[in-house]
């Protein structure tokens, strides 16, 4: 008699991206299974978790910041949906999520790094965000460890931050505490034994109701080392894994591409606390650089981005981050490096994430599939979102105001003569109008 695990949604994908879906979907009654050999140490393990839609605006990403708005604001409800603890050791495991609700203070170096940034600033003001422009002397003021030649200031109070690595940790915990236990259910000569929170396992195709027609429904996902796990719904959210999965629709084009970024972390010595209380991002000679501070007292350095396929940390990107860091606070150089990392971000042709369900050959989206990657530079900020989202898809709901973002966009077979991709049901969600804090 062959065992075969099950779930109601099993996610493939151990990022923040993937842990956030599958709480949201746990929240909703569903039991869940992520799968993931190594959860969190990808792209989530190098991330500074910056929670900025103002300050990342970028230009001809407009669409976008409805959606970095939306989520921003549901980061408050996301953090306070975890349980404190079950357990004394849990709660030293997973102390807070480092969410944490200090502004963004960007900065420029020079008088170019001043017009950028003051083109910027406009735009944003287009937009209604809360973008405000300071004096050097305000700037330092409220930083006085910034360094006394910046030339211009601006204040993002919308924009906030949250430690990835430990928000992971709090959701892999909340999700184990809340999995329980499920009886056995026989079918046939099989049994359908329920499946863990967690399987430690490379997914390696999607299994279909029709083996031979990749268009029928998806029932399920075969692991790399031979298993099943049977599932009413799977979601695909392992990032640039995702176009490698066999059994994926035929004509659907998943057109993510790795994008390398190096990050850095330091330990402030004493006499130097707090270096910041703000996210510290700025421009220096026109590149990007941004300083995070952390509650133990460590800062987050990064990151540079680059598409040269070198997976390894890059000596001058890391010589890079420490220079131009040192333009926005000079005390950088003090500080005690503990760590160079680079990951893959999962970067798409319109820097938007590939997100919602897909279309058949039918013309109607294919039962029990849902894909969520190609989330970039975004991975951290739109995971409330992407959950919300991935929640109201599993309740039969689609909400128009996010279809620009399926997964199907670039897929011309499967979206070619239809008219509409959108689902029965909308309802309203929060709009380029802000979050509030």
């Amino acid at each position: 008699m062959a065992d075969i695990l099950s779930t109601d949604v099993a996610v493939i994908g151990g990022g923040i991206v993937g842990l956030g879906i599958a709480w949201e979907a746990q929240r909703a009654g569903h039991t869940v299974t992520v799968i993931d050999p190594a959860p969190a140490t990808g792209a989530t393990f190098a991330a500074a978790g910056m929670l900025a839609p103002v300050s990342e605006l970028h230009y001809q990403e407009e669409e976008l910041l409805a959606l970095t708005l939306a989520s921003a604001a549901r980061w408050p409800e996301f953090v306070a949906s975890l349980p404190v603890s079950l357990s004394a050791a849990e709660a030293e495991a997973a102390r807070g999520t480092g969410f944490n609700v200090s502004p963004t203070l960007v900065l420029g170096g020079d008088p170019a790094d001043r017009q950028a940034l003051a083109d910027l600033h406009e735009v944003q003001k287009q937009y209604g965000l809360d973008s405000e422009q300071l004096s050097i002397r305000e700037a330092r003021a409220l930083e006085p460890l910034v360094g006394p030649h910046i030339s211009c200031a601006y204040l993002m109070k919308q924009d906030h931050q949250v430690d990835p690595r430990a928000m992971a940790t709090a959701l892999r915990m909340a999700l184990e505490n809340a999995s329980g236990a499920r009886g056995a259910v026989s079918e046939g000569t099989e049994t359908n034994v329920p499946a863990p929170a967690f399987v430690a396992e490379t997914a390696v195709g999607l299994l279909h109701k029709d083996p031979a027609d990749s268009h029928s429904c998806v029932t399920g996902v075969l692991l790399a080392d031979g298993r099943e796990i049977h599932a009413k719904e799977v979601v695909v959210a392992n990032a640039l894994g995702a176009p490698q999965l066999a059994g994926l629709p035929e004509g659907l084009k998943l057109p993510v591409r790795p994008v390398y970024g190096d990050v850095l972390r330091l330990r402030v010595p004493e006499h130097l606390l707090p270096l910041t209380t703000a996210t510290i991002r700025g421009l220096v000679r026109g590149v990007p650089v941004y300083i995070v501070p952390r509650e133990d007292g460590t800062v987050v350095i990064g990151a540079t981005s680059r598409e040269d396929a070198n997976a390894g940390v890059s000596a001058g990107g890391v010589h890079q981050l420490l220079r131009d860091a040192q333009v926005l606070l000079p005390a950088v150089a003090e500080l005690e490096l503990l760590e160079c990392t680079a990951r893959a971000r999962p970067g798409t042709p319109d820097n938007a994430p590939l997100l919602g369900r897909v279309l058949g050959a039918t013309g109607r989206d294919i039962t029990g599939l849902i894909i969520a990657t190609g989330f970039f530079r975004h991975g951290v900020l739109l995971t409330p979102i992407a959950a919300l989202i991935v929640r109201q898809l599993l309740g039969d709901i689609t909400d128009l105001a996010w279809t620009h973002f399926r997964p199907d966009r670039f897929s011309p077979s499967l979206t070619a003569g239809t008219a509409s991709t959108a689902g029965p049901t909308s309802i309203p969600l929060a709009g380029p109008a802000g979050p509030t804090a």
